[in-house]
């Protein structure tokens, strides 16, 4: 099957989600959570990513997550990941117990797709205090993609991790968890990239993005989010709707993409100190906000 093929599929397929003017969304991907070892990329970033899932809870924001959420590559379960960010599982638990949680499975935690899987081990978790399981992720469901419609105007948002357009990570998904756990998270702790990683491989990046543009076109220019590269990827009105919202591993920053008064934006949430030394979180617009009606379904 084409990748062509493939996002058709997932776009047919997908999860149906409402919205409209007083919607408020903020999409995130890429997280991959480990167990906080020297291999988990987003441990550098995890006061940054809870100080700003706060905020959007707050504030009414419902939280969708494209994909690769949890590290599931580099480590075999899910519970060493749950141990080591346990305060973060506990405020999305909050968003899932609102109806304000949507999540997607990428080619790192693809493992969810399997719905046995997910009730097994996300459903519950072990409170040493206790000595009982509690309620963790009570009927949670994976998609692999959303699609957010608009009940005013009738537009669509299509959600999906984007590594459909990416053969090897789609198909032999199981070959390069194999390979990462046996090779690249060593490896990685001495500083050695995996080169099988669209992130990593500048190359593979460019055909991914390509193929899925390619689609975009083919489907009268439908505005489409993905994450799976990191690159964030924010077009003009006159480009093709194709967006990425970043990742929550970069360099001392995460990045998303929100949705508010059917307006799109491209955000930073990022440390900085001021004049006296003291370390705050700050949030930072890169792009936007642009009205989702500047982007017409025909291209």
């Amino acid at each position: 099957m084409s990748s062509k093929k493939r996002l058709t599929r997932v776009y047919k397929q997908a999860q149906r989600v409402p919205f409209n003017q007083s919607s408020k969304i903020i999409l995130f991907s890429d997280c991959h959570r480990g167990d906080n070892s020297f291999a988990d990329d987003f441990a550098n970033n995890r006061n940054i990513y809870f100080h700003a899932l706060k905020q959007y809870h707050k504030h009414g924001f419902t939280y969708c997550e494209l994909g690769d959420g949890d590290e599931l590559w580099e480590n075999i379960s899910f519970q060493s990941i749950f141990s080591a960010h346990k305060n973060i599982y506990m405020l999305l638990k909050d968003f899932h117990e609102s109806n304000r949680l949507h999540l997607i499975w990428g080619n790192h935690d693809m493992v969810y797709r399997n719905e046995a899987y997910v009730q097994k081990h996300l459903s519950t978790y072990f409170d040493p205090k206790t000595g009982t399981d509690k309620p963790l992720f009570t009927d949670l469901k994976y998609h692999e993609g959303i699609v957010l419609k608009n009940t005013e105007t009738e537009q669509e948002i299509f959600l999906t991790h984007g590594h459909q357009a990416d053969w090897w990570n789609y198909l032999f998904w199981k070959w390069s968890r194999f390979m990462v756990r046996a090779l690249w998270k060593p490896l990685q702790i001495v500083g050695i990239a995996d080169p099988t990683s669209p992130a990593k491989n500048y190359k593979n990046l460019i055909k991914v993005e390509r193929r899925i543009k390619k689609w975009i076109i083919d489907n009268d220019n439908l505005i489409t989010v993905v994450g799976h590269t990191h690159r964030p990827r924010f077009p003009n009105p006159d480009e093709i709707s194709f967006f990425n919202d970043g990742s929550c591993v970069h360099p001392r920053s995460i990045t998303g993409i929100e949705i508010e008064n059917n307006a799109i934006s491209l955000i930073k949430w990022y440390t900085s100190t001021t004049d006296d030394g003291i370390l705050k979180i700050e949030r930072e617009v890169l792009e936007g906000p642009r009205d989702l009606s500047d982007y017409k379904s025909t291209f």
